[in-house]
Formats: C-alpha cells, sequence, structure tokens
C-alpha cells in the first residue's frame, strides 16, 4: 500500500457505518467472536490488503447487518451518506438469500459477484477462519474448512491470489489442530470429542 492510498483512507468517513454496525453488539457467532467485531474485523483485512475503496469498506462494516438482523430498517442505510445506495447494494450482493443453502449462496458470489462483492467475500472468510481458532466444535471446523477449500479458493484464485494463500495457511492451521486432536483422542483411547 502506497502513502497516496493512507491518504485516501483520511477521507472516508466509516464512522456512521460503524454506528449502524453497533446493532451487531453482542450477538455471537458459531465461528467465535461477535458480529460487531467480525465486521470490523473484516475491515481492516481489507485495508491490510490494499483495498481502500470507499463503497468497499463502509459496506465490510455492515456485511452481516442485513442477514443477521432481518427485520433492520433497510432505509436508515440507504439515508447514510451519498455512497448509501452502492453499500446497500453491495452488502445485499453479500448477503444470504432466503432459502437459499450456503453452497448456493457461495457460487451465486463466484458466478454473478461483483469484484467488490468477491474481495469482501474473501476478507470475511479469512476473519472467519481466524476466527476458529477459538471453536471448539470440531465437526464445524472440518466442514468450514472443507466448506472454504471447495467455494472460497476459487473466488479468491479469481480475485487475489494473497487472500488465496491466507486461506490456505488457515485451512491447513485448522486441520492441522484436528489432526493433532485425533491424535490424541487416539492415544488415550477417548471417544471422539462431541459438539458442545
Amino acid at each position: 500500500m502506497t502513502r497516496d492510498d493512507l491518504e485516501k483512507l483520511k477521507e472516508i468517513h466509516l464512522a456512521p457505518y460503524m454506528y449502524l454496525a453497533t446493532a451487531l453488539i453482542g450477538k455471537a457467532r458459531q465461528a467465535g467472536g461477535n458480529a460487531f467485531r467480525h465486521q470490523l474485523d473484516a475491515m481492516t483485512i481489507l485495508i491490510d490488503y490494499g483495498y481502500i475503496s470507499s463503497v468497499l469498506l463502509k459496506a465490510s462494516i455492515i456485511h452481516d447487518l442485513i442477514e443477521d438482523i432481518p427485520e433492520y430498517n433497510r432505509n436508515v442505510i440507504l439515508s447514510v451518506d451519498y455512497e448509501s445506495p452502492k453499500v446497500y447494494e453491495l452488502v445485499l450482493e453479500v448477503s444470504k438469500r432466503e432459502g437459499e443453502t450456503k453452497a448456493a449462496f457461495l457460487t451465486r458470489i463466484k458466478e454473478t459477484g461483483s469484484r467488490e462483492a468477491k474481495v469482501l467475500k474473501c476478507a470475511d472468510r479469512i476473519s472467519n477462519m481466524i476466527s476458529l481458532g477459538f471453536v471448539n466444535d470440531f465437526e464445524f471446523i472440518e466442514r468450514y474448512s472443507t466448506e472454504t477449500e471447495r467455494y472460497v479458493y476459487p473466488i479468491a484464485e479469481e480475485v487475489d491470489k494473497n487472500m488465496l494463500f491466507e486461506l490456505t495457511c488457515l485451512v491447513k492451521s485448522r486441520r492441522r489442530f484436528l489432526g493433532l486432536i485425533e491424535m490424541r483422542r487416539k492415544y488415550l483411547g477417548e471417544e471422539p470429542h462431541p459438539a458442545p
């Protein structure tokens, strides 16, 4: 990231979107942590990878708002600033639709998503994979890792090879952890660890 990129960051007014995201404070996530922190994690991952698009960063801060709080007043999102309609459109792109399976959702993003939606989904998944380090539901970790390989790797391959590399490292790390747990279980003659 160049000095000019960092200078552009000073001009982006993110606080109003952070305020909207506070509706997610305290909302627990299966992948660990809470939903509010996850929104900000996704944003910092984007900045770390050099993405300084104001619409992308604003959308990252509220990317789960509609999905996690379906009754949220969408007019509030649309009235934040002059970029609100584009932010809202991007949030809808990365939101799972009613009745849509996870596989269909990720396939939709891969096949018809905008470049920004794909980049945001990769940052979202990186945050989620990092959070798995705090999850004790081993079946969930395995299922989520497999889903990442099958559906998110191709998205990352298309938009950002560095994000793909990080995702690959995270999946390998989670699988190593699961392998160590399995070795310990067998060594001690324990039953498989039940999901909490």
